[in-house]
């Protein structure tokens, strides 16, 4: 669409053409955010819809050179992803109904995981392909079902003002949620590159084990050393020396030829339970955005439509729109019955058991992100075809999963008449328990009033909370109650 102006403006340095696009792709993501803002869709959709757009199947917007060159991207933003992650895998929260939520996870995750294999690869006839591609994407593909992407199901809780056992075990589960799945991704695509391999041995199965358990110990030793390197640092430093330790590990992955997506995990994990400091994660999740809408963008770039609809793209002869349509329903199918069947063998209650699945629809982020590593492991078309998969079944997912978190959280009585029902059910309080419930509905009704007044994102509040004097600044009461009485009102 935009060839002439490329070629015109290229003509002696292609770094005109690679600022431009860049710019091109993020204000065309913002633009799509505020359609998709109306419609009431998270903003990954926007995204991959804005990429679909941009990309070589509909207005070649953006060069191929220029996508070519934006590999590293992936690693990046998977980068932040898995660091993030690791915040929820608290040591603490783990040790009070850990056990629980860890046999939830892996009956929901890993059950999804185990349907969508028996599909691809026996049902489908996947097993026919030469050089054990089948295999390999089978294993792939089965390892990607069992992530969850937790924001849209957060944003729904939150919108809802949900609470209660069903809403605990949510935030439980979808934190270890992507923990399963990076670890499920890390041993699928050892043995898919493995099975590719002309001849296997058991090095081909051990060295990529080790250099996981090396990326693993190199995470741990970063997050030790980031926790004493953050001590008493401005916040631009804190953001500078926290990127330069996911990007060291970015590099030391890509020369072993191994995902670092463990290795920086393992780095947030380690310093939010050595640390308690939650700080950085909301600052590096207000420096990400940019580095995440590239991603995403990019990635709905690769999206082919037509190869939906097509039986050569797979030698076994089947459209990849049939194998992308019993991808969606047997995940959903595999995450309801796997969370059940966990529920049950804990002995949640009743609600929880019934309606937990629902809650665990959506798809993104983690996913889209191991689906681009895992094309490179698979390359050639049939890499492809499993980001094709993996993006056309993420727009789905979210646009069906705030539905049915809403529905789950309604059924599950976690907000609504049925939360008012069970509420007014419980004996009032008497005596001295009716003061303290009145003290604690005054301070409820505060809050509210003070987040009316202005309502700032976590990610701004630890930015200002950053600006704040030292402990053994010299700063007045007066003083800082002006600073903050400026800052409300603003």
């Amino acid at each position: 669409m935009l060839d002439w102006l490329y070629d015109k403006i290229g003509a002696t340095s292609t770094v005109p053409v690679v600022i431009i696009s860049v710019a091109i792709m993020l204000l065309a993501g913002f633009l799509g955010t505020r359609i998709t803002k109306l419609l009431k869709l998270p903003n990954v959709t926007a995204y991959i819809l804005v990429g679909i757009l941009l990309g070589p199947h509909c207005l070649r917007v953006v060069p191929d050179y220029v996508l070519s060159g934006m590999d590293f991207i992936s690693d990046i933003a998977l980068a932040f992803i898995a660091f993030s992650v690791g915040e929820y895998f608290r040591f603490s929260v783990l040790k009070k109904n850990g056990g629980k939520t860890v046999v939830i996870t892996l009956f929901e995750a890993l059950l999804a995981s185990v349907l969508v294999f028996v599909i691809t690869y026996w049902a489908l006839g996947f097993y026919k392909m030469e050089n054990n591609l089948g295999l390999a994407f089978s294993l792939i593909l089965a390892a990607l079902a069992s992530a969850t992407a937790p924001a849209s199901t957060m944003m729904t809780i939150r919108q809802t003002g949900a609470k209660g056992d069903f809403v605990n075990t949510l935030f439980g589960v979808v934190a270890l949620d992507d923990v399963v799945s990076l670890l499920a991704y890390s041993v699928a695509v050892s043995v898919a590159g493995a099975a590719m391999g002309e001849a296997l041995s058991a090095g081909d199965i051990l060295l990529p084990i080790a250099f996981n358990l090396m990326m693993i110990a190199l995470g741990v030793g970063f997050g030790f050393l980031l926790k004493v390197l953050m001590a008493k640092r401005s916040t631009d430093n804190r953001l500078i020396v926290s990127v330069a330790f996911l990007f060291a590990l970015c590099g030391v992955g890509a020369a072993v030829n191994v995902s670092p997506l463990l290795a920086c995990m393992a780095m947030g994990t380690v310093y939010i339970n050595v640390s308690g400091d939650d700080k950085l994660f909301k600052q590096l999740n207000y420096f990400s955005p940019p580095i995440l809408l590239l991603f995403f963008v990019k990635s709905g770039v690769g999206f082919d439509l037509g190869s939906l609809v097509s039986t050569e793209t797979l030698s076994v002869g089947i459209p990849l729109i049939v194998v992308g349509v019993l991808y969606f329903f047997v995940r959903l199918v595999g995450k309801y019955l796997g969370a059940f069947a966990g529920c049950a063998a804990v002995k949640k209650p009743k609600p929880v058991r019934n309606y937990l699945g629902m809650a665990l629809a959506p798809q993104a982020g983690v996913a889209i992100g191991l689906a681009a590593l895992g094309a490179r492991v698979l390359g050639g078309e049939i890499g492809t075809m499993l980001q094709t998969i993996i993006l056309s079944s993420s727009i789905l997912y979210e646009l069906v999963g705030p539905a049915l978190a809403k529905l789950s959280l309604y059924l599950s009585g976690s907000y609504g008449k049925r939360a008012t029902a069970e509420e007014g059910a419980q004996p009032a309080p008497s005596g001295g328990d009716t003061v303290a419930a009145l003290k604690e509905q005054l301070q409820t009704i505060q809050k509210q009033l003070a987040v009316k007044e202005y309502a700032r994102s976590p990610e701004e509040e630890a930015f200002l909370e950053a600006t704040e004097p030292p402990e053994d600044s010299e700063t007045s009461a007066g003083e800082e109650y002006n600073r903050r009485k400026f800052i409300n009102k603003r």
